[in-house]
């Protein structure tokens, strides 16, 4: 697949409402698109059929603090951020033996309904802290960085 030119070989998928997420995976795979995703969903894509790499191939690290961290990596981030035009991004990503990610599909956490569910800040419960969304934000920021 490609957009102006630009050829999308590899994708981030790492979605908390999977809704739809398996039709758009199998497009991207039979476009040739290699799929890489974090821990629930890479389990969804793989129990559905549709081949995909765990994120711990690209950070050569496992998710860690009970998934808390997993695409906070610059495995990531310089996947996400490299200027393909850019040949001193290219020679960085190449040293590194990273690889571009070239489309990113993520949504965030439902913080907002957890919210509405305790409707009160006095006893936040974990579940309220577990759906406050890092990687998910920082992921969009880098892709919207990066947009071209």
């Amino acid at each position: 697949m490609s957009l102006n030119n630009y050829q999308i070989k590899n994708a981030l998928i790492s979605v908390s409402d999977k809704t739809g997420i398996i039709d758009l995976a199998k497009h991207l795979t039979q476009l040739g698109i290699v799929i890489y995703s974090t821990g629930g969903t890479a389990t969804y894509l793989a129990q559905n059929n549709i081949s995909v790499k765990n994120i711990a191939e690209l950070t050569q690290f496992p998710e860690i603090l009970d998934g808390r961290v997993k695409t906070l990596h610059p495995a990531i981030h310089a996947g996400l951020l490299a200027d393909l035009s850019n040949p001193t991004h290219l020679q960085t990503i190449n040293e590194l033996n990273l690889i571009s990610i070239d489309l990113v599909v993520v949504n965030l956490y439902p913080f907002e309904e957890c919210l509405k569910r305790e409707n009160s800040f006095s006893n936040v419960s974990p579940l309220l802290i577990e759906n406050i969304d890092i990687g998910g934000p920082t992921m969009l920021r880098s892709a919207a960085k990066n947009y071209k």
